[in-house]
């Protein structure tokens, strides 16, 4: 395979976006796309798995917070491959980080709505059953809508946990998302390969010292998701190196022909994510070690080889697409359903099996939400807005 990236496909939204934008469209890399899709299915399952999990050792898909660790790389690789070479062309900082809005922040907005949703119809109450007055809730969602996250035990933070974003928890990550996206605007896209090598490095060795420092208590790096305790920086950390290394991938990356390359990366995803606690107990530091041989090593070199493979038939072509179009909204978009799911299941004693036909509905649901909230709502708002990007400029 030469170096330059196989024929790929664009999404329709993300086509019209770019178009409507006036900037020449890069091929994709489709497999990428699908690699994500699954890690955001794998996010769901993991998620089902807290409602009856007592401890970190006995969650579903144990593993599963590592995706966000994979989407941090993942992001860098994709954002160092559209946009190094838009700099010379004219890229400013501002213009990259509304494209980086525009691509976001649509869905934000309607994940919150829907967490607030969600809230007002489980009673509006804490966890513990602790009444939140409706001032209290229009807080949240205002801050929430800018991604402002809660700090623990304020008024605003609604639900009792310390969720950085108590009407979507998993919104944490796109806070440290934009971080990323910041960090290269203002400062990354100008850096050499081996000023990003050194970056790279202390991220690294900030990751193993929120690790094997046992900074969230139980010998993994599950944070970020709090501002308590230091989560901040622990969600730092893991954004430090994760980010960065995609970054220095794509600036590095030279192809090489890799057969099958979506069903070994995913079926290397699956195992990594859905790999039981490592060790005795809840408090190991051979977990520890697991999660950062996953994130330093295994999830990188997934990536790689995801960006080596193409597409070959109609099937896998058509999967991927799916998969990528769908990943974000299913991501951003599935928790307020599972904090209906946890209400149910913790107010009712419900078991796993119990539960096990309404987890079934609940995958096909929130796809299902997913594609509509893309289709009816995503797209048409992000070509609204590239037009109006294009007409800045």
């Amino acid at each position: 395979m030469s170096a330059t990236p196989p024929s790929r496909h664009l999404s329709a939204g993300n086509a019209a976006l770019a178009a409507s934008a006036g900037q020449n469209i890069k091929p994709r890399y489709e497999l990428l796309d699908g690699l994500r899709g699954v890690a955001a299915l794998l996010v769901i399952l993991f998620h089902f798995g807290e409602g009856f999990a007592t401890t970190p050792a006995d969650q579903w898909i144990n593993h599963g917070y590592l995706a966000v660790d994979f989407f941090f790389i993942l992001s860098g690789f994709v954002i160092g491959y559209a946009y190094d070479d838009r700099w010379t062309r004219g890229m400013t900082a501002r213009h990259f980080m509304w494209r980086r809005v525009v691509r976001l922040h649509p869905m934000v907005v309607l994940s919150m709505l829907l967490g607030a949703a969600a809230f007002v119809l489980q009673g509006s109450v804490q966890w513990d059953g602790t009444p939140v007055a409706a001032p209290r809730l229009l807080l949240c969602l205002a801050l929430s809508l800018f991604l402002l996250p809660a700090w623990p035990g304020t008024a605003c933070e609604v639900r009792g946990h310390g969720e950085m974003f108590p009407l979507n928890g998993p919104a944490w990550s796109l806070f440290f998302e934009y971080i990323g996206s910041l960090a290269y605007a203002l400062f990354l896209h100008s850096v050499g390969k081996r000023t990003l090598r050194l970056i790279v490095s202390a991220g690294a060795a900030a990751l193993a010292a929120t690790a094997l420092g046992n900074a969230s208590g139980f010998y993994n790096i599950g944070v970020g998701w709090s501002l308590a305790d230091g989560g901040f920086w622990g969600g730092l950390a893991r954004l430090s190196f994760s980010f960065p290394a995609g970054l220095l991938m794509a600036r590095s990356f030279r192809p090489m022909r890799v057969r099958g390359a979506f069903w070994l990366c995913s079926a290397a995803l699956v195992a990594m994510l859905s790999m039981p606690y490592v060790g005795d107990s809840a408090g190991d530091v051979r977990n520890a070690v697991f999660d950062l041989v996953c994130t330093l090593v295994v999830f990188p070199a997934i990536v790689w080889l995801g960006a080596c493979g193409a597409t070959t038939d109609a099937f896998s072509t058509r999967l991927c697409a799916t998969l990528g179009q769908l990943s974000y909204p299913i991501y951003i978009l599935h928790y307020p359903l599972m904090y209906l799911f946890y209400a149910w299941v913790w107010q009712n004693g419900v078991s796993p099996r119990e539960a096990l036909p309404v987890c079934a509905a609940m995958l096909v649901v929130i796809p299902a939400l997913a594609w509509t909230a893309l289709r009816f709502y995503d797209i048409p708002l992000r070509n609204a807005l590239g037009r109006r990007l294009s007409g800045r400029r």
